[in-house]
């Protein structure tokens, strides 16, 4: 797997990355993750579609996931304290 690119953003961490023909695009937020795998041949535009695909409406989606799961986290976590 070889990085490609990283994008800043304020709030995570955003790299993409390529490997077996597929894009690979991984958003960090502390000790949470997300992943997200694109066949490189199901984006126009290759790495540039990538980018345009990550939009702050997107991005905003991806941050509201890392809010429910923090809080699933924190709530299991919780419980067994």
């Amino acid at each position: 797997m070889r990085v490609l690119a990283e994008l800043p953003h304020p709030e995570c961490k955003i790299s993409i990355f390529g490997m077996n023909q597929k894009f690979i695009i991984k958003f960090e937020q502390g000790t949470l993750e997300q992943s997200y795998k694109l066949a490189e041949v199901d984006v126009v535009g290759g790495i540039n579609g990538v980018f345009e695909m990550l939009d702050e409406h997107f991005i905003q989606q991806v941050l509201s996931i890392f809010t429910q799961m923090r809080g699933a986290i924190i709530e299991t976590y919780n419980k067994y304290q």
